[in-house]
């Protein structure tokens, strides 16, 4: 499993790349191994903002719908379009290919929730 050393992650699986006071969302390569073929990914929180742990969209595998929950608060300013018509994205990129959302960071967002992947890799082991 790959968890890249320059991103933070959530209990939930989410994976969060920041630059500046945006962050990139997508779902971890532990999520979507679990998870098993992604084959509808949908979203449509765009231009809301939403605090963190908020659903922001759901995932549909093969056998199952999960819940995707905002790893820092937030307004959702860009969503992957790619997604539409290529969800397996997900599986095949998910730290490229297969991210899902950008969010402009709230004034004073709390990121000492997110963990760096040694912490994150301990939970998944």
């Amino acid at each position: 499993m790959n968890f890249p050393a320059e991103l933070k992650y959530t209990k939930d699986h989410e994976w969060v790349r920041i630059e500046g006071d945006v962050a990139t969302v997508g779902i971890t390569d532990f999520a979507q191994g679990e998870l098993g073929d992604i084959v509808f990914v949908e979203i449509e929180t765009q231009g809301e903002s939403l605090e963190e742990h908020a659903i922001f969209g759901t995932v549909e595998a093969v056998k199952t719908v999960s819940d995707l929950f905002m790893p820092v608060a937030g307004e959702v300013i860009e969503v992957n379009p790619g997604l539409e018509d290529n969800p397996a994205a997900v599986n095949e990129d998910p730290y490229g290919a297969g991210w899902m959302i950008k969010v402009k960071l709230s004034a004073g967002a709390d990121l000492s929730g997110l963990m760096d992947a040694d912490a994150y890799k301990a939970i998944v082991a």
